[in-house]
């Protein structure tokens, strides 16, 4: 049995197959005629293009907007000056071939994102290598794509890593899960998969020396075990469990609409963790009851300049219509160090978790913060929106924050803007201290929502991107539990909610915790609502509670 990381739930027993690395490619290195091949590069990008287009085709047919448009991402590439715009550069000024240009080019910029600590710019490295290595194919006329419509229905695929255009072409009805050796629980192949809705697991070293094709194997999506070669009873037992979890999909999708409350009367919300407005259809289709928590970051990258405040007050004013009055909780910009714009100079740090991010970041850049909350007031005016403050630490960056957003009322005041003057200020605890002192924080904000991504990393001193000890990430650890436990108690004794928006909230093994705890409103990605509104209402039968 090997372990990795499960990330994307469910149980699949089938028969391997197993990719091989990818052979490497010889070329020349240096050319005689610069003109010569920069033409073979424009050749060779056009035919990149034709051929990401028709993947981005075909990923229309099973997957979401939000999904398709990680392998629609692949085509800016193409055009960017840093990556094919240099490459011309190279061959132009070193006269080498444009195989080497554009393997060097990757090699760069592939070791620059993966230095990155932040989970969503080592997705950008799998990007790079994945486009430059289909730019090498076909310069070398080696174009040829991973097959996989041939491959009987039962298949588990197993490889050392899966290009995220290799992952959009997986068909769920004949592979029923893959495995990998490298990757992490926020790569670009892991999304591609929960959004295909097959088991997954990643990060799962050398399995490729343990398995052979047309090995029985079952994979294990919630645990993140692979097991090669079971016997019988353990092939028996994961059927069982197969057959159960898709059970309590459906049962799920059947429960769409009732609503969960403590015996005392007391509301049990589940909403929605949201990145853009085309999360929100999928959410309020499954039934969340709001968004817990819009991030708002997305919005600044992948841009050369940063979005102006009419840009944010028309997303956040759409996104709060498409609510229909259900409360929509945007989170200011939580950025750091780690995570870089390229229009906003930042110092490098050693240790960017524990720096210059989020309102630390927002407060040392009062134009950037006030172009934000600005928007956010505006568009209180056309829904139920929230504002919450990201890793607060003490009282004096709360005061702080809360100063900035007066400032920003009192301009649209003397402008003459409407915006909701009571909009609802609340804060995340997500670092110990703002736990450790949540009684304090509880009588100045008016809700709390907890992140318990950040909270377990902090707490425990493990890096949650680390895959070398991500067996010492423990959400579930004693002292977080006790921290979370706190912070409701707090938020109860001021008379405010609180809400937990990490990947706790949807965890099968915390929800009952959570419950006892009496947490307000559970959080979840848009995927995870059905199965989590079940879990609770399986919760309140044991429990006595009720839902209507």
């Amino acid at each position: 049995m090997k372990k990795g990381i499960g990330v994307s739930k469910g149980y699949a027993v089938g028969k391997a197959y197993v990719i091989g690395a990818d052979v490497s490619l010889h070329f020349k290195e240096t050319a005689g005629n610069p003109v010569v091949e920069a033409d073979r590069l424009t050749k060779a990008l056009e035919l990149s293009r034709k051929q990401i287009e028709a993947i981005v085709e075909k990923a229309h047919e099973k997957m979401d907007v939000k999904n398709v448009k990680i392998i629609e991402s692949h085509l800016n590439f193409l055009e960017d000056p840093a990556f094919t715009g240099e490459a011309f550069n190279k061959i132009k000024q070193e006269s080498v071939s444009a195989e080497k240009a554009i393997s060097d080019i990757t090699q760069t910029l592939y070791n620059t994102f993966s230095a990155f600590e932040d989970g969503y710019m080592k997705e950008r490295a799998a990007d790079i290598r994945d486009v430059g290595s289909r730019i090498l194919r076909n310069l070398t006329g080696r174009s040829r794509e991973t097959d996989f419509a041939g491959l009987p229905a039962g298949t588990v695929v197993f490889a050392h890593d899966l290009k995220p255009s290799d992952t959009a072409q997986i068909d769920k009805e004949r592979i029923f899960a893959f495995v990998t050796e490298t990757g992490g629980a926020t790569s670009h192949t892991a999304i591609l998969a929960k959004a295909l809705g097959i088991p997954a697991v990643v990060g799962c070293r050398d399995i490729l020396a343990d398995v052979r094709g047309g090995d029985t194997v079952i994979v294990d999506g919630v645990s993140g075990e692979v097991l090669v070669r079971p016997d019988a009873d353990l092939i028996k037992k994961y059927w069982t469990l197969k057959k159960q979890f898709n059970q309590k999909k459906e049962e799920g999708k059947q429960t769409i609409g009732r609503k969960i409350c403590f015996q005392d009367g007391r509301r049990i919300l589940i909403a929605a963790n949201i990145g853009g407005i085309k999360d929100i259809e999928a959410a309020v289709k499954s039934g969340a009851e709001g968004v817990g928590l819009f991030r708002t970051e997305f919005l600044y990258m992948n841009r050369a300049s940063m979005p102006t405040e009419e840009e944010q007050f028309r997303i956040y004013r759409e996104a709060a219509e498409l609510l229909e009055g259900r409360p929509l909780t945007i989170r200011t910009l939580d950025i750091g160090g780690d995570k870089s714009l390229p229009y906003l100079v930042m110092d490098k740090e050693s240790n960017p978790f524990l720096g210059l991010r989020a309102i630390r970041l927002c407060l040392q850049n009062p134009d950037l913060f006030q172009t934000q909350l600005r928007a956010i007031l505006r568009a209180s005016a056309f829904g139920n929106i929230q504002i919450m403050f990201p890793m607060i630490s003490c009282m004096e960056e709360l005061n702080r924050a809360k100063d900035v957003l007066n400032t920003c009322k009192l301009q649209l005041e003397r402008e003459g803007v409407r915006f909701c003057s009571s909009i609802p200020t609340g804060m995340m605890i997500e670092i110990p201290s703002a736990a450790l002192t949540a009684e304090e924080f509880a009588k100045q904000v008016d809700f709390f929502s907890i992140g318990t991504n950040d909270l377990t990393q902090y707490t425990l001193a493990v890096d949650r991107m680390n895959e070398s000890i991500s067996d010492l990430y423990n959400p579930l650890h004693p002292a977080v539990l006790r921290l979370i436990q706190m912070t409701i108690s707090a938020a109860h004794q001021s008379g405010i909610p609180c809400c937990l928006c990490g990947e706790l909230a949807s965890s099968e093994q915390a929800i009952p915790l959570l419950m006892e705890y009496g947490l307000d409103e559970f959080s979840v990605s848009p995927g995870m609502i059905a199965e989590t509104r079940n879990t609770l209402l399986q919760c309140i039968v044991h429990k006595g509670e009720q839902s209507l």
